[in-house]
């Protein structure tokens, strides 16, 4: 059977190419080239072409740089501006890399899709679904909630049942030909940015823009830099004067450049309300674990599954919603789908 496997040019991708020979696939490499950062490629393509070179396996690149610019950047920055938090992972995975991959991979006499992600497929309910990877550091299936039900039939996660401790020992191990460590990267949390968001933003738009800060009740009670350089749960940056305990971002009115602060117990929610991108109607009314944020702890909340939103009723509150991320459903250790917080 012929599998794609998207490389990035890091250990856990090219350590999965060798695994997935052993277990008897025929691999085709792919580099999906979606950044504007050719020095980059250029790095990574190479470590790719090495692997392929000694384990005697078809390698390509796709350049996918207009429709990530177009579906993801711009996304990330419209996002920003509108005073949310954006997760771009969770937007490039169903559309870029189990999208636009997935459909060029088919195209190519592919029948699966493989990446080195941290996560697994199970059978829940007659269904194969994204599951949490033995490697709980690591897990990625946050990121993967909003794949199509026919990408996920496609899945092979060699990784899923390794820690990351011992994935790099044996890397090294069965591909001794493999280089040094330093020339192999560590995923970043988001590929195009270096330094941080904002470094991002102001390429774009206007972002050093003081303005006031207001508190629940509405009243002026300091300034601040620019309402994009916050989010939800930020305590830093912003100014008020007089006050003897630690203040945290509430809110974020991105037409009035204001931001809204108070104390942690006013971050405290009980409800979350998300636009549903792949949660089932089946799932209406049940008591299911929620995440918010990536390294957010479950939590347990009854599902409420409309047309179009998906809203959590939390057992217990929780602190830091903020719009533009995602909200995931668990049944234990399995994503039931989610949606993004609005």
């Amino acid at each position: 059977m012929k599998v794609a496997l998207l490389m990035s040019g890091g250990v856990d991708s090219s350590y999965s190419a060798y695994l997935l020979q052993q277990q008897g696939y025929e691999v085709l490499g792919i580099y999906l080239k979606l950044h504007d950062k050719e020095q980059k490629h250029k790095v990574f393509i190479k470590n790719c072409e090495n692997v392929a070179q000694h384990l005697g396996f078809e390698f390509l690149v796709l350049n996918a740089q207009k429709e990530f610019k177009q579906t993801i950047y711009d996304a990330f920055i419209q996002s920003y501006e509108r005073g949310e938090t954006p997760n771009p992972c969770a937007l490039c995975n169903p559309n870029m890399k189990f999208g636009f991959a997935l459909e060029q991979a088919l195209q190519l006499g592919c029948q699966k899709i493989a990446t080195g992600h941290y996560a697994r497929i199970k059978e829940h309910n007659g269904y194969k679904r994204i599951a949490k990877a033995k490697d709980m550091s690591k897990d990625q299936s946050y990121f993967l909630y909003a794949l199509s039900q026919d990408a996920i039939d496609r899945l092979i996660f060699p990784l899923g049942d390794m820690l990351k401790s011992e994935v790099k020992p044996k890397a090294f191990a069965a591909m001794p030909w493999f280089g040094e460590l330093e020339t192999y990267k560590e995923s970043q949390e988001i590929c195009f940015v270096e330094t941080n968001y904002i470094d991002i933003l102001k390429k774009h738009t206007k972002v050093e823009n003081p303005g006031i800060v207001r508190n629940a009740k509405g009243e002026i009670i300091g300034e601040h830099k620019g309402y994009m350089q916050y989010t939800i749960g930020k305590r830093k940056g912003f100014v008020v004067p007089g006050a003897s305990e630690p203040h945290f971002v509430l809110g974020i009115n991105a037409q009035k450049n204001e931001i809204i602060v108070g104390k942690k117990d006013e971050l405290k929610q009980h409800l979350v309300q998300a636009n549903n991108i792949s949660l089932s109607s089946s799932y209406d009314g049940k008591e299911y674990d929620i995440k918010i944020r990536y390294r957010s702890e479950p939590t347990r909340a009854r599902i409420q599954v409309g047309n179009p939103y998906i809203t959590a009723h939390l057992k217990t509150p929780v602190f830091g919603v903020a719009k533009g991320q995602s909200l995931v459903v668990y049944d234990e250790d399995c994503v039931l789908g989610g949606g993004v917080i609005c």
